[in-house]
């Protein structure tokens, strides 16, 4: 059974607008104020909301996947040849050619095509494509343009652990070849990573025109703390590990990953990290040295790296005995200076040059400046690369330039606003050279411009840099910094281009340095000298005055003896 209700209204009486009007005001409820609920009030907390009529945008950021290039090789091989005429059979090929020759079709075609070659050959010869039309204009000529650099590639360490690249090496041939070889490592002592099961110890060659994938991988059995080409041979290079052993690598023998050729032990190799290596100039080519914080510098073979090092030099201020042995931070050798001779910076900022031909007189050690100066590593030292008299050196706040003949710095910058890391001359510029600081910034000096100011100054990273490397033609310059990144940067040609008598102009003004240093030098001298003299007389002069002045009293105590004994014989009278 269906139960339905049925409401039913009229159609006038539901949909209808409301109509407001004016009528007295009508008192519908007054409720009095009372405390019989205060127990059950809960304070609420202030809280304090802003609103913003701003409309909430989102930022997302694409990037494209990588594309990963490699370079291959095609050789090509003479061919064409019938399967009956063998190319390397050199009375085949000229039979072969005769009979050619005589072929009708071939007469004809040669007929054909020589009008035309020979009209072509006219038309080339009429316009000389190659003429220099700035013939009379120096293109040596003093660059206007003002200094800058911008960045051309990232080269990053592919290892996933976070490592620094300590030294950036370009190849010996300059822009011929853009590669560079580039050492990682973490150098903090005690580090946590030095424990870790998939600590890396590889570094790498890049090529300059590919930042994806290097070319060659180095895989010693410590990782590299300094990696350089051999300048001879560029197929090999030498680097020296944590470890304190030498390895040597020539990329000839394996594409890829690279082993080492040969390696020295640890029982006869340095006790500390190497700090620097180089190739020294000899008939085979195969001799290295190495400087460490051990305070040894150690001469090596290549060919029998495994016997141990050939010769030794303890890094010592006094070689009686009697002075500091000092450890080495940073190493230069330049055939140009002279086979035998070499600079080391060391870790408590003394500067050693060593002379191998005057072994006898301290080793052939000499000392710089142990007095005064910021008493600080030198991370970097390397000579002029036109005036290799004079050589440059990064210590704490300052660079100084040096004077193979004074024991004193001849100039140093205003100190920078960050700590120094390292630095190196440009090599087709005499006075430019580049500093690298722990804050990501490059400071590149001019002295025959201005030797107040930094010339130009350039933001490469947010990260310390640790290494800086300038290429052949001094147009790209490489820097490391402590998370494994090498920023590549070409300079502009005020930078990188001689100017015009800049060789004769650096050289007068380094050389008007060393005159200031060594006159001011003899001034101090001459000025203890005459302290020294003035002591002396003092000291003489007072000795005197103590001896007549011993006499007086003398004579005054005789007087007072003879008076009492007088006195005391008319007493008695």
């Amino acid at each position: 059974m269906e139960i339905a209700y049925e409401y039913v209204k009229k159609r006038s009486q539901f949909g209808k607008q409301t109509s407001f009007q004016d009528g007295e005001t009508t008192l519908l409820e007054s409720i009095l104020p009372t405390d019989a609920y205060d127990d059950q009030i809960i304070l609420r907390k202030s809280q304090i909301t802003g609103t913003d009529t701003t409309p909430e945008l989102s930022e997302a950021a694409v990037n494209t996947v990588t594309v990963k290039t490699t370079s291959t090789g095609v050789h090509h091989t003479e061919g064409g040849w019938p399967k009956d005429v063998d190319p390397t059979e050199q009375s085949d090929t000229k039979r072969y050619r005769k009979k050619v020759e005589k072929d009708e079709e071939y007469q004809y075609a040669m007929k054909t095509l020589i009008p035309r070659v020979q009209r072509c050959m006219k038309q080339n010869n009429s316009v000389n494509v190659y003429e220099d039309y700035f013939q009379g204009i120096d293109s040596n000529a003093h660059c206007s343009e003002p200094p800058f650099a911008k960045g051309l590639a990232v080269f990053r360490d592919p290892s996933p652990v976070t490592r620094t690249a300590t030294s950036v090496n370009w190849h010996p041939e300059g822009s011929n070849n853009g590669k560079l070889a580039v050492s990682y490592a973490v150098l903090n002592f005690q580090d946590k990573r030095h424990a870790a099961s998939n600590m890396p110890t590889s570094s790498y060659v890049w090529d300059v025109s590919n930042s994806n994938k290097p070319i060659a991988e180095l895989v010693p059995s410590s990782p590299l703390c300094c990696l350089r080409y051999n300048p001879k041979s560029s197929d090999t290079l030498v680097g020296g590990s944590y470890n304190g052993t030498i390895s040597f690598f020539d990329t000839r023998k394996s594409s890829g990953k690279c082993q080492p050729a040969a390696c020295s032990v640890v029982e006869s190799s340095h006790h500390d990290p190497v700090s620097d290596v180089h190739f020294v100039s000899s008939k085979t080519g195969s001799t290295v040295v190495s400087v460490s914080t051990d305070g040894q510098m150690l001469w090596w073979d290549t060919r029998k790296l495994a016997e141990g090092p050939i010769d030794s030099v303890v890094l010592a201020t006094d070689a009686k005995g009697g002075g500091t042995t000092l450890g080495g931070s940073s190493l230069e050798y330049n055939t140009e200076a002279g086979p035998t001779k070499f600079l080391c910076g060391s870790e408590q900022g003394i500067v050693l040059s060593l002379n191998t031909r005057n072994r006898k007189t301290n080793n052939g050690i000499t000392v710089f400046d142990t007095d005064g100066g910021q008493k600080a590593p030198v991370p970097s030292i390397q000579r002029n690369p036109i005036h290799t008299k004079f050589f440059l050196t990064v210590s704490a706040w300052t660079a100084k330039l040096w004077s193979e003949d004074i024991k004193t710095p001849i100039f140093a910058t205003r100190p920078h606003s960050s700590y120094l890391t390292g630095g190196c001359w440009s090599p087709t510029r005499a006075g430019v050279f580049y500093v690298t600081r722990s804050d990501g910034v490059v400071d590149v000096w001019d002295i025959s411009q201005n030797m107040n100011d930094v010339t130009y100054s350039h933001k490469v990273t947010d990260a310390a840099l640790s290494c800086i490397g300038v290429s052949g033609n001094g147009k790209l310059v490489a820097c490391g910094d402590n998370n494994g990144t090498i920023t590549l940067l070409e300079v502009s040609n005020s930078l990188s281009q001689p100017q015009p008598n800049e060789k004769a102009t650096v050289g007068a003004v380094l050389e008007r340095e060393a005159k200031k240093e060594k006159q001011s030098e003899k001034a101090l001298r001459e000025q203890k000298r005459a302290k020294a003299i003035a002591e002396e007389r003092r000291k003489k002069e007072e000795a005197e005055g103590d001896g007549k002045n011993g006499g007086g009293k003398a004579d005054a105590e005789m007087d007072a003896l003879e008076s009492a004994f007088f006195q005391m014989t008319q007493d008695n009278e």
